[in-house]
């Protein structure tokens, strides 16, 4: 499991073996999003009537792992020349440049989560997606 889940950019080994051991099995999420909410990585949500209000994101639940995602994201963005998922016209690369670098962390981590849950339910490697032409 941990040498699957280094094939995903920013998660090394620490990252993998402290996910695949801390994490409960991926049996326990229905979707990413439980497990990114799990992990404390996802807005909080003031939803009444129909409209959907997204507040500032949860600090509530794994704070270790939640820390460690977060430093795993901050890796990915310094390298960013290197990882060709930052680089611009990408997903992370459009984000770097209207938001502040502390946002695209946190929302990088986030993506990372759902990503990690994604190959623990799954199984399989990462495989980077192709950028938009």
């Amino acid at each position: 499991m941990a040498r699957r889940l280094m094939t995903i950019p920013g998660i090394g080994p620490l990252i993998a073996m402290a996910l695949a051991t801390l994490a409960p099995p991926p049996e326990h999420f229905r979707k990413g999003r439980d497990f990114a909410a799990w992990l404390g990585r996802v807005p909080r949500q003031h939803s009444t009537g129909g409209k959907q209000r997204l507040g500032a994101t949860t600090k509530m639940g794994e704070r270790s792992l939640r820390r460690l995602l977060v430093i795993g994201a901050n890796s990915v963005i310094i390298k960013r020349r290197t990882h060709s998922d930052a680089q611009p016209g990408t997903w992370l690369g459009n984000l770097l440049s209207r938001e502040p670098p502390m946002l695209a962390r946190v929302a990088l981590a986030n993506k990372m989560a759902r990503i990690v849950w994604a190959l623990m339910a799954r199984g399989g490697v990462y495989q980077s997606p192709t950028a938009a032409a």
